[in-house]
């Protein structure tokens, strides 16, 4: 178990454990005491210590009580930590691995070894660059460096293993947003359409993100009336662990326990997200192939960007002094996902131009799924113009596009390139007559959409959804929750925002974490102990002095980290890694890739033919379908733990409030 992890560094609380019945039942039998005399009198001092051995609880333990429902269920796992890593690193031989090869010596195996991989997420990117002073792309190559160099883990241990392929998350993110999106559509048609039979229901409006699993353990344990508005997208972590597992046993003919899959993430609930029944190889492997064997995970252990540093010093290996340059990977078994997940393999391409850059700040630092969900929208409403409306907090922001009722008829021609680059929220709207749109004028509402991150925001959010409840009195009408009273100057922003009723909301991004992921309770914090020892002499930013900056401060320097795509390293790195030969940059190659990107469908630099042909080239070579790969499943959990006391239910909510959201 990661010693840094404790209930106090947790941010991201839902509410207490009312009970827990696995200590008790998991308790061993303690030794009879020693007889003594009951009417003898003995000091505190002197009282026998007793020696408790602790109860083991694994996460299914976990998921499967009601009675915790907050981030601390971490702190009763013994398992994912840096420990495992090494432990499973020197335990197992690498398999030899020869490109698009299976080697005699693969064939042969017989369960010894494994072949690791892992992904990294933009955020832990972002706060090790913030930590050290460093470009989030050099903080990149740092991580790599770490995990697949020969100056990082594979410097040392029982097999002098390292990590064969480290993936950016952001691929599979991408494929997330493409597919959130038709979602969403799905989900606004379906409202007006009947659901074909034997496939899988959209979600209900407003579909809501169920990429946290810290919301997600919230929703299923404590609001199950909201579960079916949940999005049934996998989270990016969860289909690169799929895609690694299926393209690399096929490949390779082994079996998916033969490839170890480390995710590096900004939170500890990820952990309890890997451990889901659904998330296993019992979900996608055919029935047919094999015989029954235990469920393998399609992440096998996660930690965070802390654990990550200890894991570097449990290893011995001083992490400020990791080469800042990109690691040599193999190609991978797959020509047409090799340059999907590993950009810098296309030729002529220098590290710079080839890296996937995350997306801008009105993107938000969680994944940008509400902002895509917008910018398709607004792609498919021509004249449509974005209106944000701020809530309570800066964790709170509505969304609209509107239209004015007028630009139905106009004259815009929608397949003009001219007037399509355009962006709509800023280009003029030219109607028929030849006048100008006017802010004054009626519009029409396309689309309302919301961010709510914090769990107090989402406390607000969840009780609006609530069903309305109908009064017993018959011929009475339903009870429905009032809307809570807006601001002065909300009202005076906009006329169209919504009294309340948040049905007619097509899309809403909730994170547990108040600011977003990059506010994970894993992520490095500011008055983390020993961490300034951590940087070396002249990098990052003292920050073992309390004094000096606060968490809301080191937080916006992660998010500019995570921004950023260090604007200043597209000179530096240019000319520090381009071959002084006959080595130059393709500008040519560079010019024709653009020019081809613009013909295909794009929206906010994602390719969606792209994405699509990829996804679609997936499950045609795995024989598995897409909605076995791609969407998953939730379900109400429930249990009689802490039920029968009266008012703690009442307590718990009182709780939550009291800690979750905002700063």
């Amino acid at each position: 178990m990661s010693a840094i992890l404790s209930a106090d560094d947790l941010n991201d609380f839902i509410s207490p454990g009312v009970a827990c019945i696995k200590p008790v039942e998991t308790l061993p039998l303690q030794k009879p005491e020693q007889p003594h005399n009951p009417y003898e009198v003995t000091t505190e001092d002197k009282l026998p210590a007793q020696d408790h051995a602790p109860a083991q609880i694994s996460l299914t333990d976990c998921l499967a009580c009601s009675g915790c429902v907050t981030s601390a269920e971490a702190v009763l796992v013994s398992l994912q930590s840096h420990s495992e890593v090494l432990n499973t690193l020197d335990s197992h031989p690498s398999l030899p691995i020869q490109h698009y090869d299976v080697t005699e010596d693969m064939e042969n195996s017989r369960g010894e070894g494994k072949i690791f991989v892992a992904s990294v997420s933009p955020q832990v990117r972002a706060s090790i660059a913030a930590t050290y002073g460093v470009s989030e792309l050099k903080a990149g190559w740092m991580i790599d460096q770490l995990l697949g160099g020969t100056s990082g883990l594979a410097s040392g241990g029982t097999h002098r293993n390292g990590f064969t392929w480290i993936v950016d998350t952001n691929a599979m993110r991408e494929a997330c947003l493409v597919l959130g999106a038709d979602e969403v559509a799905n989900s606004i048609s379906s409202s007006l359409l009947k659901t074909p039979p034997g496939s899988i229901p959209a979600p209900k409006k407003p579909v809501l993100t169920s990429a946290c699993p810290g919301w997600i353990c919230y929703a299923e344990k404590t609001h199950p009336h909201v579960l079916p508005h949940l999005s049934r997208l996998k989270s990016p972590q969860a289909l690169t662990g799929i895609l690694l597992k299926t393209i690399l046993s096929q490949r390779f003919h082994i079996r998916p326990d033969q490839i170890w899959h480390l995710a590096v993430m900004p939170c500890f609930d990820k952990k309890l997200e890997a451990s889901r029944e659904e998330l296993t190889d019992v979900y996608w492997r055919p029935s047919s192939s094999q015989e029954p064997t235990p469920p393998v995970r399609d992440v096998d252990c996660v930690i965070t960007a802390r654990e990550l540093l200890m894991l570097a010093d449990t290893r011995g290996v001083s992490f400020p002094s990791l080469p800042q340059a990109p690691i040599c990977t193999p190609l991978f078994p797959d020509p047409i996902l090799d340059p999907f997940l590993f950009p810098q393999h296309l030729p002529g391409l220098h590290p710079q131009k080839r890296r996937r850059r995350n997306q801008e700040p009105v993107a938000g630092p969680s994944g940008g799924y509400l902002h895509h969900v917008l910018q398709t929208q607004l792609a498919k409403s021509p004249g449509g113009k974005l209106n944000t409306i701020r809530g309570r907090n800066a964790d709170v922001v509505e969304y609209t596009i509107t239209r004015p009722l007028a630009y139905r008829n106009s004259s815009r021609d929608v397949s003009d390139p001219q007037q399509q680059g355009q962006s709509l929220n800023e280009a003029p709207v030219t109607l028929e007559n030849g006048s100008k749109h006017d802010d004054k004028e009626e519009e029409e509402i396309l689309c309302r959409a919301a961010r709510y991150y914090g769990f107090r925001n989402i406390q607000n959010l969840v009780r609006k959804l609530k069903p309305p409840r109908p009064r017993r009195l018959p011929g009475a009408s339903t009870i429905t929750s009032k809307p809570a009273p807006r601001s002065s100057n909300a009202a005076k922003t906009t006329n169209f925002a919504t009294a309340g009723n948040i049905n007619e909301y097509s899309y809403i991004e909730v994170m547990a974490c108040p600011g977003g992921c990059t506010n994970g309770g894993g992520q490095i914090k500011v008055d983390d102990v020993g961490l300034g020892e951590r940087q070396g002499k002249g990098k990052g930013v003292d920050i073992t002095d309390k004094g000096v900056m606060t968490q809301k401060e080191w937080l916006e320097k992660v998010d500019e980290a995570y921004f950023s795509m260090s604007s200043s390293d597209s000179s530096s790195s240019v000319s520090e890694y381009e071959d002084n030969g006959d080595g130059d940059i393709d500008m040519d190659r560079d010019a024709d890739v653009e020019a081809t990107e613009e013909k295909e469908e794009v929206v906010i630099g994602i390719d969606i033919s792209n994405v699509r042909a990829v996804l679609r080239h997936w499950s045609e070579s795995t024989g598995i379908d897409m909605q076995k790969l791609c969407f998953t499943t939730f379900r109400e959990v429930k249990s009689d733990v802490g039920k029968g006391a009266n008012g703690e239910k009442d307590r718990v909510v009182e709780l939550a409030g009291r800690i979750g959201g905002g700063w």
